[in-house]
């Protein structure tokens, strides 16, 4: 794998479940997520959106294939070493923030770093809170923010180490329009001026339309890709893979 790409699955597969109840998740996926660039993954529901995204951060094994992250293959590592990329080389960003609720923004972005062991420096720290905009909000907790802003510190949070790929599960799902539109134009400017790698699953046409390529699952395959395109051309290109009878 060349340092153009930040994480990358070959010939992936992933099941769940025995027997007559066993389910195919990701059936055979080879995709490669660029560096400084940003990838959205869509589908159908249940079609292996989520699964991918876990398996490609190392939160999820495979059964088969292969997983690389930053040059690393992390297929059938240790999982002390998955931990230390987790740690140094990957960041992660939920739809549900996962702040607590009783610590303050910059609390909540030194505590996974400071459980680990990891020695954080206060500059670091208000410097990733002051790129995502929140410089001046660095004493308030979760209840004092907005849910934008809730989700630019989850996201300063999972910046703080400088990752090699940023995984982004839903970012925009719970907030409203205007939130939304304030952290896509956030990712973007991550790609465009700082050169952060992100692979991220979405439902919404619109906030797809902000990355670099749009990749479509259904059924746990890779079905298609569209390079830079409308919100009109993914929403069109989901309609139809919803509309295939399963």
């Amino acid at each position: 794998m060349t340092a153009t790409i930040a994480a990358e699955l070959r010939g992936v597969s992933r099941e769940y479940g025995l027997g007559n109840a066993q389910v195919k998740a990701l059936d055979g996926v080879s995709l490669a997520f660029p560096a400084a660039s940003w990838t959205a993954v869509m589908g159908p529901s249940g079609s292996g959106k989520s699964t991918l995204l876990h398996c490609a951060a190392g939160l999820d094994r495979v059964n088969r294939g292969q997983v690389f992250l930053a040059g690393q293959e992390v297929t059938a590592a240790p999982d002390r070493v998955l931990t230390e990329l987790r740690r140094r080389t990957v960041g992660f960003v939920f739809q549900s923030f996962n702040l607590i609720g009783s610590l303050t923004a910059e609390q909540n972005v030194t505590l996974p770093l400071k459980l680990a062991g990891v020695r954080v420096r206060r500059a670091d720290v208000h410097a990733v809170l002051g790129a995502v905009g929140l410089g001046d909000r660095l004493r308030h907790r979760p209840r004092e923010l907005s849910g934008g802003q809730q989700q630019r510190v989850a996201i300063a949070r999972a910046m703080v180490t400088r990752p090699a790929i940023l995984f982004a599960d839903e970012p925009t799902g719970a907030l409203d329009s205007a939130s939304a539109r304030t952290v896509l134009a956030l990712l973007r400017r991550m790609v465009d001026q700082e050169g952060q790698s992100i692979a991220m699953v979405t439902h919404d046409p619109a906030a797809a339309a902000n990355a670099d390529a749009v990749v479509f699952l259904s059924d746990g395959r890779l079905v298609d890709r569209l390079i830079r395109p409308s919100a009109r051309e993914v929403a069109e290109r989901l309609a139809l893979l919803e509309a295939v009878p399963c």
